[in-house]
Parts: structure tokens; C-alpha cells; sequence
């Protein structure tokens, strides 16, 4: 989810070679497009930048002839603006004597495009990155140094980012962190500052953290760090790094999906955010309201987002749609399809075949097709009318975790905008998330003892937790190769109870208003020796019934299926690393499908 590196160095010389470097070190973070900035003694800035790898934008670029004493390099994952040289990072200001690159998402972008157009400044792309540049430059302008103008930029810019920034004639670049991450490096007659560990590393270990709301001023000698509240300067001592390099990539935890799993926080605030400040919203709401028919379609992890989200627009909207795989969405659906209804297609990579397939026939019908997708620029993004961003990064674990939390909460939103409901309490989400992963692992170590020696399971929903019953059946058959039958628990007694024997695993997801009719479920299981797991809110009637319970924090209705994958998640990684498997690449899967 983009990347940035720059640096300040005592004398001048080829930096391009250094600085492709860097960003190959931040590739692992994904990205679309890659751009290179350096400033010579001269004061020349010479930017070149392009989408693609960065190995063939460096070689077709010719980064490694570009030369100067100070430097940014930029990976880009686009959320604002397709992915184009345009849209591509670093950006230069109106008059070409500041450039800088950002990392995170500034969510009010459109609304500071507007004002800077208005002001006379020469706006030059869609992306929010650019507005991190024209920010500084309004106060620059005006006789504010650099600093001061960081400082009151930081009160215009909405959202999570960090940025760097540098002028063609002083010796300095400066960067300023918002939510999004920043660290310094400190070498010998050099200085450096990126959006991770990573990419430093090789160059120097003495590494300086950077928080929130800090602006940092880098010299080849040095760097000071400021307050953005009042200007004062911050001390803070520098640490030697001694972890491998694989070991930070993954921020100290063993694989990527924990890390991922731990990152949901953040993500969800991201997307709120997006979707706070998104006019595509309550365009999509409305017109959805207004359909005759709605269709939400997607496969695997998708899918099952694709159900909750039906179920969402049903209790919360009062409108019914549709969830269908999408390669059973043409047989099923294709000629019942007119202009008056409207679909929602669903991908993570936005590039899976079978959503592109039902894409085609959807819009030979002249339906309105939107997209909730991951990777903007790719091909349902290209061929949607609109498209809503899942803000998650990279997930460069093959099963979804954090792509699948943000898509519900995508459907969550809308639901409640077409409602005309407020969605203020989505912004309890991310602490909650945090809340249910810290109280959560400690419970699962009797639970992924006793199903260890299990190859076969069942995982039971009802009503909102029934798509989370096959998300976690999903993720046990991914990662840990043993089958798991995601079911609704209520047909769990119409044959599957057969299976139950002493010490099976059964588990169940309910929340509060259903316990009623899971209770009867539970005791179907636990009289003939089975092991009933009940992921719910804390109840004496679920304590007293089942063999375990892993309680979820108490909250809004709405929220508590969207806390209680996350227990799933957890338990399938656990039981995966107990087998000796990875979880990060299970066998015989892909991340994105691009076959029929």
C-alpha cells in the first residue's frame, strides 16, 4: 500500500541506482506505478516516473543515469486516480521547485483538488499525493518556510498519510506523519526517511521512529524533529536495528496473514474514512434503492461477503438483493437481466475471470454494474460504472483476512446509506477489532489442541453469522487442509448430525438475539460427546451449554458479525502453524484467478 524513500546525502551523485534500490526493498508492500525524483546542487529537479514494476519503469526510465544529492522514490497502490504517469508519484508544485510523494490516503483529495483550481495553482492529476504537495505550496507561497507551511498543510489534509518533500534550492527535504507509517535512517554523511524499515536497512541500522503529528527535517548530517502542534523540537534517541530483514518485512510477526489479521484495525478505519468522504456513495445507495432487481456476485471469500451484504440490505434497508457465484450469475440469471437492475460484482484482485465473465453479460443488458475491489486500476475497476475502494493494502497472504473484514463493512455502509441511517457507530469498529484479536488468542489455546487431531469439522451460522460460518469453514480447508463444512445451524440436525461422535468439533457462530435457536443446536451436539465451540457474546446460557465459549466485546448487531471472523481467523492460522504447514501460501491456490 505505496511506499516512499527519501534521502539527503553530503555530496552529489547517482542516486537513481540508490533510490531503485530502496524502492525494490518497499515492493513487497504492492504497488501499480513507481516514480523517482532528484534534486541536483543546481536546484534541477529531474522526475521521471511511469506505471509498471519497478524494475522495467527503471530500465525504460533510465533511473540509474538520474543524479543528485537529495532524492524520493515512490511505489504507488492507487486509491485516488487510476493508475497512469499522471496519477504516479513523486508530484511537483505549480511552479516546479517543490516535489514530494506520499503514502496513506488524504480523504478529503477532491474537495482540496477543487480549492487548489480555484487559487490559480496548476493541478496536474486526480491523485492525493499531489494535494500533499499543492498543501505545502499554498502556504509556501505566502512566505511561510517550510515548516511552518507543513504545519498548517497538516490542518488541511483529511486522513492517514506521511509525505516527503523537498525544494530545488535548499540543501534539506522534510516529511510529516499522520497514521501512516515513518521511520529515519541515519548513516554516514547521509540521512533518510521511508514509509518502513526495510528499505533502510542495508544502508544503516540506527534507525529513529517517527509519531503522529511530527515533522522531521533531514540534513546530510543530521535530522530535527518538530511538533506540528506548536513547532517546539521533539528528542528522541536513535535505535540500533538488529532483527533480519525478513523479520521487520513482516513487522516481527512469523507470517504475513498475522500481520494482515493484526492490521484489520487500521484497514477499517481507512475504508470509513474513504467512504465518509466518497460522493460515489449515496450515488451507488441511491440507485440501488431504485433498482428493480440487485444482484450482489463474487467467489470464495467474496461470495460470502456478497451474502452478509444481502442480508445487510435486507435487515437494515428493507430492500432484498440477491448474492450469487459469480460463475452460476450468467446460467442463473442471464436472461432474467434488464436495464433496470443493478449488480454488485466483487474481487479482491479485480481481475478474477469469472467476475469479468458476469460482468460482460450483466452490462449486454444495459444493468448498471458497480465494483468493490482492492486493486484500483485493474480490470473491474476499468469496466464497472463505479467503484468503491477496499483500502486494504497489499495482502500478500493468499487467504483473505483483511480484504474480506473490509468488505462487509463496505456493504455495512451502503446498507445504512440507502436507509438514510448515520454511520457514526462504524467508527467503534477499530477498537473493537483490536479488543476482540488481543482478548481473543489466549482462548483458543484448549480449543486448537482439542481439533488438532480432527480432519473434519462443521462451522454453524444463523442469520447475519451464517456467511461467517463459511468464511471460517473457508479458512480451515485453505490453511490447514482439513475439510470444514461451513452450514447453517439450523440444518445441521437434518442429516450432517450423523458425523457427530465423541470429541467432534462443531463450532457456532450466534449472536446475542439468536442464542435462543442455537441453544437447541448446541445440546444436539454436546449429548451425543461432541465438542460444541461457540464464538458469541458473554451469556450464562452459552457458558452452560457448550464446551467452549470465545466471547465477543459487546456491540451494536450490526457489528458483531464483522467481530466474529475474527476469532475464525486466528484459530485456522494456529492450527495451521500446529500442522507445520504455511499459512501464507497453502498449496494448489492462487491469489488472484485469472482462468476460467
Amino acid at each position: 500500500m505505496c511506499g516512499i524513500f527519501g534521502i539527503v546525502k553530503a555530496t552529489e551523485g547517482n542516486l537513481g541506482i540508490l533510490l531503485t534500490g530502496a524502492g525494490k526493498r518497499l515492493s513487497y508492500r504492492g504497488y501499480d506505478s513507481v516514480g523517482c525524483a532528484t534534486i541536483n546542487q543546481n536546484g534541477v529537479i529531474d522526475l521521471r516516473k511511469d506505471v509498471g514494476k519497478i524494475d522495467d519503469v527503471a530500465q525504460r526510465l533510465n533511473f540509474s543515469e538520474m543524479i543528485g544529492s537529495r532524492g524520493i522514490v515512490q511505489l504507488r497502490w492507487a486509491t485516488f486516480g487510476h493508475p497512469s504517469p499522471e496519477n504516479a508519484q513523486p508530484h511537483i508544485d505549480s511552479d516546479g521547485d517543490l516535489v514530494g510523494a506520499h503514502n496513506g490516503n488524504v480523504v478529503n483529495n477532491i474537495e482540496l483538488r477543487e480549492q487548489f483550481i480555484q487559487e490559480g495553482m496548476t493541478v496536474r492529476s486526480e491523485n492525493d499525493g499531489e494535494s500533499c504537495v499543492h498543501a505545502v505550496e499554498r502556504y509556501f507561497n505566502q512566505g511561510s518556510s517550510i515548516i511552518e507551511a507543513l504545519r498548517f498543510a497538516y490542518n488541511d489534509l483529511e486522513g492517514d498519510y506521511a509525505f516527503v518533500i523537498g525544494h530545488a534550492h535548499d540543501e534539506r527535504l522534510y516529511a510529516v506523519k499522520n497514521g501512516s507509517g515513518l521511520a529515519i535512517g541515519l548513516g554516514d554523511n547521509f540521512t533518510c526517511v521511508s514509509s518502513d524499515i526495510p528499505s533502510i536497512l542495508p544502508l544503516t541500522r540506527r534507525v529513529i521512529h517517527v509519531y503522529d503529528g511530527e515533522i522531521v527535517e533531514l540534513f546530510s548530517h543530521g535530522v530535527t524533529i518538530y511538533s506540528v502542534e506548536n513547532g517546539t523540537r521533539v528528542e528522541r534517541e536513535e535505535e540500533l536495528i538488529k532483527e533480519s530483514m525478513e523479520s521487520v518485512q513482516k513487522g516481527g510477526y512469523a507470517h504475513f496473514m498475522l500481520k494482515e489479521i493484526h492490521e484489520q484495525d487500521a484497514v477499517a478505519s481507512d475504508v470509513i474514512s474513504l467512504l465518509d468522504h466518497s460522493r460515489q456513495v449515496d450515488i451507488i445507495a441511491d440507485k440501488l434503492n431504485s433498482s428493480k432487481t440487485i444482484y450482489l456476485s463474487g467467489c470464495g471469500t467474496s461470495y460470502h461477503a456478497c451474502i452478509l451484504g444481502a442480508i445487510y440490505m435486507a435487515q437494515i434497508a428493507g430492500k432484498a438483493a440477491v448474492p450469487v457465484l459469480a460463475p452460476q450469475f450468467i446460467p442463473q440469471y442471464g436472461r432474467t437481466l434488464s436495464i433496470d437492475d443493478s449488480a454488485i460484482f466483487v474481487s479482491q484482485s479485480g481481475e478474477t475471470k469469472d467476475v469479468l465473465n458476469a460482468v460482460k453479460v450483466a452490462q449486454k443488458s444495459q444493468m448498471t454494474t458497480y465494483g468493490i475491489v482492492n486493486v484500483i486500476g485493474s480490470s473491474l475497476t476499468q469496466v464497472s460504472k463505479q467503484t468503491l475502494p477496499l483500502a486494504c493494502g497489499y495482502e500478500i497472504s493468499v487467504p483473505a483476512t483483511k480484504t474480506f473484514l473490509n468488505q462487509i463493512i463496505v456493504f455495512l455502509y451502503l446498507a445504512m446509506r440507502m436507509a438514510d441511517l448515520p454511520t457514526t457507530s462504524l467508527n467503534l469498529l477499530p477498537a473493537l477489532i483490536n479488543d476482540t484479536i488481543d482478548s481473543t488468542s489466549i482462548l483458543l489455546d484448549a480449543i486448537e489442541t482439542e481439533m488438532i487431531d480432527w480432519d473434519d469439522s462443521y462451522c454453524l451460522g444463523y442469520g447475519k453469522t451464517y456467511p461467517i460460518a463459511l468464511e471460517g469453514a473457508l479458512k480451515l480447508k485453505e490453511i490447514t487442509y482439513s475439510h470444514c463444512e461451513g452450514m447453517l445451524s439450523t440444518e445441521f440436525k437434518h442429516g450432517p448430525l450423523s458425523a457427530v461422535t465423541e470429541g467432534y468439533p462443531v463450532i457456532y457462530i450466534t449472536s446475542k438475539e439468536d442464542i435462543p435457536i442455537v441453544i437447541s443446536g448446541i445440546n444436539e451436539v454436546t449429548c451425543r460427546g461432541g465438542n460444541a465451540i461457540v464464538i458469541g457474546p458473554e451469556d450464562s446460557r452459552l457458558r452452560n451449554n457448550a464446551n467452549h465459549l470465545v466471547p465477543i466485546p459487546d456491540t451494536d448487531s450490526r457489528l458483531f458479525p464483522i467481530l466474529s471472523v475474527l476469532p475464525l481467523q486466528l484459530l485456522s492460522y494456529r492450527l495451521s502453524l500446529l500442522k507445520g504447514l504455511n499459512p501464507d501460501f497453502p498449496r494448489n491456490l492462487s491469489k488472484t484467478l485469472t482462468v476460467d
